[in-house]
């Protein structure tokens, strides 16, 4: 065998040895990454969100306290400090204190139920949940009025029995469910239908019963995606307009809550004090914003630990202090992992 044709053969050898890797081109660098833009139409679309977010958010926003503070902090504390305010914003958080606990327990079971389980008119229930976003807030406080007014269909045996909800809290507390209640279930029904139901059928092999894997085990999950759609029902429940102007009568000092109370202060041309009001409002939403951001990051965290688990991983080893153990179930079901 020649000299040649031993180089050949190493050659060879070399080009299908494993350590052997195809270079890449030379302008393969330079290639530009086909779903990035060029810099000059990223800081063309960065400003301009910059710009709509400063003249639709922040110069409003300044704009109210400029004018709640424009006469002085005393007349600020003053316009706080009137009776018909002090009573609207009394009338506001008792409104928003019914409200959030009661659509809080209807979203955790409308949302366990819907992601947990199948049965017949699933879809019916998802759909009606989503009601309040398809419909107006002066059609839904419309409704109730035509259901509990005077001339309403409940509207004699109320009268008759002396029981006043329309013009009155009860009302005001009946809208502002109807307007609030898709948020929290809307806010769970995504994360639980992401983190599936390993963990749940793990807890009733074991012996849990079904109250205490939906408290020991559903809940700690859900936790943060709960608080985040808690703040944000409670946000809407205090700023809610149309469905509680239609049913509140505009009773100052009874029936007016913040919003209504600011339009009454407005349209007699007490801006400062409309405006010293509003402030509150405005400092309510920016409380909200901070703890909505705070949720927000532990909640994302949350759906993307639930999207990393794979399918057939099994349900994940759970502690021995979380759950009451049933021995003689886990006796006679004695599991592996990845067997559920």
């Amino acid at each position: 065998m020649n000299r040649r044709s031993v180089d050949s053969i190493g050659n060879a050898g070399a080009a299908n040895s494993p350590a052997a890797a195809p270079r890449a081109p030379l302008n393969a660098a330079r290639r530009p990454d086909p779903v990035s833009e060029p810099p000059a139409v990223r800081w063309i679309l960065t400003g301009v969100a910059l710009l709509f977010l400063a003249l639709f958010l922040v110069v409003p926003l300044v704009a109210v306290f400029y004018q709640a503070l424009s006469k002085g902090l005393g007349f600020y504390l003053e316009s706080l400090a009137d009776p018909d305010a002090l009573a609207a914003i009394k009338l506001t958080a008792t409104t928003a204190a019914i409200a959030v606990p009661l659509n809080l327990g209807f979203g955790l079971a409308a949302s366990w139920c819907i992601a947990k389980f199948e049965f017949r008119g699933k879809a019916l229930l998802t759909t009606l949940i989503d009601l309040p976003f398809s419909v107006s807030p002066v059609i839904s406080g419309l409704i109730y009025v035509l259901m509990f007014g005077a001339q309403g269909w409940f509207g004699p045996w109320l009268q008759a029995h002396n029981v006043q909800i329309i013009f009155a809290v009860p009302g005001i507390v009946l809208a502002t469910i109807f307007v609030t209640f898709p948020f929290v279930a809307r806010e769970l029904i995504p994360l639980m239908q992401a983190q599936g139901n390993d963990e749940e059928e793990a807890a009733h092999v074991l012996g849990a019963s079904g109250w205490q894997t939906f408290r020991r085990v559903t809940l700690p999950n859900v936790k943060w995606g709960l608080l985040y759609g808690v703040i944000l029902c409670n946000a809407r429940a205090m700023g809610e307009f149309g469905a509680v102007s239609v049913v509140s009568g505009h009773i100052r000092g009874q029936t007016d809550t913040m919003p209504l109370h600011v339009e009454i202060l407005y349209n007699e041309y007490n801006f400062s004090a409309a405006f010293a009001v509003a402030s509150v409002l405005a400092l309510l939403a920016l409380v909200t914003l901070a703890l909505k951001l705070l949720a927000e990051r532990h909640l994302s965290g949350e759906l993307s630990d639930a999207r990393d688990v794979p399918a057939h991983a099994g349900p994940p080893a759970l502690p021995t202090a979380a759950l009451p153990l049933d021995t003689s179930v886990s006796q006679q079901h004695p599991l592996k992992q990845g067997e559920l």
